[in-house]
């Protein structure tokens, strides 16, 4: 299997200003491993982009490494660090 989370690091880290501050959280459900990206959040900006370009293409690199079995990969960009709860 794939590892993801090493594959999605190596994506996100040169995108953003704190690299030291990427975290990668998974779980996994009945029909999804569920990744968490993590990042400080003065960096969310940049790892969504314009329109949500960059986070599509994250997206698209990340869903077409294969999975064994019939469960999908699904990437979540946590940006809840930059809401007030």
């Amino acid at each position: 299997m794939t590892n993801f989370d090493e594959l999605i690091k190596k994506i996100v880290k040169p995108l953003v200003e704190y690299p030291e501050d990427v975290a990668i959280d998974h779980s996994e459900s009945d029909r999804f491993y569920e990744y968490h990206l993590v990042t400080n959040p003065a960096d969310v900006g940049r790892i969504i982009g314009k329109k949500g370009h960059v986070a599509q293409t994250i997206r698209t690199i990340v869903y077409s490494a294969r999975v064994s079995g019939e469960k999908r990969v699904r990437l979540i960009i946590d940006d809840s660090k930059n809401k007030n709860s």
